[in-house]
């Protein structure tokens, strides 16, 4: 099946066809381990992972590489804010990272690199660029010449031609030939970590460092770079400029952008309190198979508007595909096989397939396999599965799990991973709150959503009792 891709660079939705047939090579963008990655983060490391199940599912041998940004400008100052060296601020959140990854059922790439195991490579880099007259050296630093490169721009459509003196393109507060000139080698600062170089000590500039780590691994062309769209300029813009310019070669020829997340319809941020790691919502109780279903139901290039009423629904919605499958496999079925309940297993696998190959539409993908749910269970209800049937069911079921990988059930031990942010579990009032909408639910007839909020307490280790005349009470495990 054809697979197509909205391609950032032509501004369309094109073929998906890999530089070298039947092996597809992709970098993304990782996390700047300064702190926790929150759901933003994970809304793109879900997408690129169901992405990546998807074309291995379909065949396609995929190496995936995924980069962690250990030295930066924000690194350096949350290490001395915390104490820490800047080594040991990395280690602390690489691991936390690793472990989301886990929580998420994000697979591990390929490949995975941290920027300053890399750091020689980049020197050799820039001198190729300094050499070729892309580059320039002032005061210790070195920049890249962008009026050395004409397509300046051709992916994000900015253009930067009017930029006057004094405006700046990137935070980097170092001396320039141009206002849009990007670092790529910063000079020591006191008390900053640095390493030797031709322009004397310092550390490498960011961009620099995802063109050099996946040209190492993936060679000077490769097939696909993801990130989220808050990427696109000016990091990916001069990923494109500081490579082309020495190769001269498409340094990539699709780019995979994963749209915003919002908060209640508002930007994330710290300030208006609606700002979520993936341990603040595990440590309310919340399941990482609900929170990964979250995340991935809405296409990747639409912005997704994150609500605890969502992820109470997407929780409701996995327990509704666990409770079909359970419910196929331990039924008493007659031998035999139903061809309108077959056509309709095939209907749906083709379906799923053709919304994930156009453009990845996750949400027409899901569609598709609740169709299958809805009639499943009606046929269920009345007797007319056979065993041939259920075989057909099952293998959907597990065809769509290898792309979404909601349906094991192993949420508590995930939970467990994250240690005491998620063992604290729920306060008593805010148990107390999901007992009263379960109750609200439960009058309202929504037992979907009843029982949805009844598992998650149960996750939580909090155990719900009815009482003898009406009623309820609790009790932690």
């Amino acid at each position: 099946m054809d697979i197509r891709l909205y391609n950032t660079l032509t501004r369309s939705i094109d073929l998906l066809q890999p530089i070298e047939p039947g092996r597809l090579r992709m970098y993304t963008c990782g996390l700047t381990v300064y702190d926790y990655g929150h759901i933003g983060n994970y809304r793109t490391f879900v997408s690129v992972d169901v992405l990546q199940r998807f074309l291995r599912s379909e065949g396609l041998d995929v190496t995936a590489v995924l980069n962690i940004t250990d030295v930066d400008d924000k690194m350096i100052e949350r290490s001395r804010e915390a104490g820490h060296s800047l080594q040991e601020h990395a280690r602390i959140y690489t691991d936390a990272f690793l472990q989301d990854l886990k929580v998420l059922d994000i697979q591990m790439p390929t490949h995975l690199l941290r920027a300053t195991d890399f750091i020689p490579d980049m020197v050799s880099w820039i001198q190729r660029l300094i050499d070729t007259g892309h580059a320039y050296e002032s005061d210790g630093s070195v920049y890249f010449r962008v009026s050395s490169f004409p397509q300046y721009g051709r992916l994000s459509g900015k253009d930067l031609g009017g930029l006057h003196s004094g405006a700046r393109v990137d935070s980097d507060k170092y001396d320039k030939e141009e206002a849009r000139d990007f670092v790529l080698w910063k000079a020591h600062k006191e008390g900053e970590p640095s390493w030797d170089s031709p322009w004397g000590p310092g550390r490498p500039g960011w961009h620099i460092e995802c063109s050099v780590m996946s040209m190492k691994l993936l060679g000077e062309s490769f097939d696909l770079h993801a990130g989220g769209t808050d990427l696109m300029f000016p990091h990916h813009e001069n990923e494109i400029a500081q490579s082309e310019a020495v190769t001269g070669k498409l340094f990539v020829r699709t780019w995979f952008h994963c749209e915003f997340l919002l908060v209640n319809g508002e930007k994330m941020s710290k300030s208006l309190g609606n700002f979520y790691t993936l341990r603040d919502l595990v440590g309310m109780g919340h399941k990482p198979s609900s929170i990964r279903f979250l995340l991935a139901s809405v296409p990747y290039r639409r912005q997704l508007n994150f609500t605890f009423e969502g992820l109470t629904q997407a929780a409701a919605s996995v327990e509704r595909l666990r409770a079909f499958r359970d419910r196929l496999r331990t039924a008493e079925l007659q031998p035999g096989e139903s061809p309108e309940l077959l056509s309709a297993a095939q209907k749906a696998t083709h379906d799923m397939r053709a919304s994930l190959a156009n453009n990845l539409n996750s949400a027409e993908a899901l569609a598709a396999i609740f169709e299958l749910v809805r009639l499943g269970n009606i046929a269920l209800d009345q007797h007319q599965v056979k065993q041939a049937d259920r075989d057909a069911f099952l293998d959907v079921l597990r065809r769509f799990d290898q792309v979404f990988a909601v349906l094991e059930d192993a949420d508590r031990e995930k939970m467990g991973l994250l240690g005491a942010a998620a063992a604290s579990g729920p306060s008593d009032a805010e148990i107390e709150d999901l007992l009263r909408q379960r109750t609200e639910a439960r009058q309202q007839r929504d037992f979907a959503r009843a029982d949805a909020i009844r598992g998650q307490l149960d996750a939580a280790g909090v155990v719900v009792e009815d009482v003898k005349g009406g009623g309820l009470r609790w009790r932690r495990k």
